[in-house]
């Protein structure tokens, strides 16, 4: 950490939905009840891998496919909150910490406002912050484009990390 007080990070991230009729929906480590899942190497939650996304651009440690490449078979069908704790464990050996967290979820379907608190405390209790320093937010694309047309759900992430209180 050189001298900055404070670091800002921007991720995103967007899946389609897949053909499997077995695969859940996950989006910031909720499973969505009657919803299709995405399609991904992993578990495909959009919501976490752009959180993830924030937090190692904000440290400077790349992305999310550099540290996770879909081209490695231990991290085919992986749990999401177990990389964004690895994640995690990376931002803190460079000295940082979560600040807080803002999520967007853009989707046409499935309807997600039920979820909300869920989602909030899942990655507040993952990232080691109260709730009141995550957000997470829904939108819809009014039925324009892909996402429009409920071919996948996209979801963006911006983080503040801190020095990390030892």
């Amino acid at each position: 950490m050189t001298g900055v007080a404070i670091r800002i990070g921007q991720g995103v991230d967007v899946h389609p939905f897949g053909d499997d009729p077995g695969r859940r929906l996950r989006i910031c480590g909720v499973e969505i009840a009657d919803a299709a899942g995405l399609a991904g190497h992993s578990d495909a939650d959009v919501g976490l891998h752009a959180v993830a996304d924030a937090l190692l651009g904000a440290a400077a440690l790349g992305d999310l496919g550099a540290r996770f490449g879909v081209d490695r078979p231990e991290t085919h069908g992986a749990d999401s909150t177990d990389l964004l704790r690895v994640v995690l464990a990376d931002v803190a050996g460079e000295g940082w910490q979560v600040g807080n967290l803002d999520v967007t979820v853009v989707a046409q379907r499935p309807r997600l406002a039920g979820y909300r608190d869920r989602m909030r405390t899942h990655l507040a209790r993952v990232c080691g912050v109260e709730a009141a320093a995550v957000s997470v937010k829904f939108t819809t694309t009014d039925h324009l484009g892909a996402l429009g047309r409920s071919e996948g759900i996209l979801a963006t992430a911006v983080c503040l990390l801190v020095p990390l209180q030892r």
